[in-house]
């Protein structure tokens, strides 16, 4: 893991001591700068569940990509830094059928910071902008959300996020390690299967300072306070622009 490469791309110049502020400044710093983005699935280049291709995608070529590879270079960053991490199996909830997702839907990671244990997910697309402590009786504020953890059946956590005074809930998860090849065969099942809500339709997605900005399909929307401005994209051509002025990304080299 090459820490400065990394910090360089993500913006990043705070300390490098494994402490809750180093921690708050690179998730912000990381979910301000590296978009959660399908593209790779839409325009049929495989994802593969590794370090080094991860690294150089996000890093090197400055893409973003989704969770098995946002969380796993995440945790990646986080280990070689010497936080005390767990990469942990998460099941997403599905509206349409009402159930969560089977297990490995969803990579997530804890962290461990003066024995107080965080779920921190740079790759889930719209999530909490800090990491959040595993309390089960307060309710924390990101500044743009309310979140809220519970326990649930018998040995899952679920986190939940507020909206209209109602528990919306995201995913479950565990405290349970995993390793990353147990994630391999979810991985090529959200780029091939047409049940994945990834093979739907392309999406790229990031927070800004004081909004968010998303391009799903053709339609490119930027949220910002309580309004709104949406805009529909006619060309590939001026999808390749809006990726390279508002995302960063720069499909001719990647």
């Amino acid at each position: 893991m090459d820490i400065k490469a990394y910090h360089e791309r993500i913006g990043y110049t705070g300390g490098s001591e494994p402490t809750l502020e180093t921690l708050i400044a690179l998730q912000k710093a990381h979910l301000l700068t590296v978009p959660f983005e399908n593209l790779d699935i839409h325009r049929n280049i495989p994802i593969y569940i590794d370090p080094g291709a991860q690294f150089d995608k996000v890093v090197r070529k400055r893409r973003g990509g989704f969770c098995y590879e946002l969380n796993s270079l995440f945790y990646q960053l986080l280990h070689a830094m010497k936080f005390e991490t767990i990469m942990v199996s998460a099941r997403t909830y599905n509206y349409e059928r009402g159930n969560f997702e089977p297990e490995y839907d969803h990579m997530s990671i804890l962290v461990y910071v003066h024995h107080i244990l965080y779920l921190v997910d740079v790759g889930y697309g719209d999530f909490a902008m800090r990491p959040l402590e595993l309390d089960f009786q307060m309710d924390q504020d990101d500044e743009r959300n309310i979140y809220r953890m519970r326990t649930h059946d018998m040995n899952d956590l679920l986190v939940s996020r507020i909206e209209n005074h109602t528990a919306k809930p995201l995913y479950v998860f565990t405290h349970t390690p995993c390793r990353l090849r147990e994630f391999e065969e979810m991985c090529k099942y959200h780029q091939i299967s047409p049940g994945s809500r990834f093979t739907r339709k392309r999406l790229v997605t990031m927070p800004t300072e004081n909004g968010r900005k998303t391009l799903s399909g053709n339609t490119f929307t930027v949220t910002y306070g309580k309004g709104d401005f949406e805009v529909e994209i006619e060309t590939e051509e001026e999808v390749k622009e809006l990726l390279k002025r508002e995302f960063g990304i720069d499909l001719q080299y990647s």
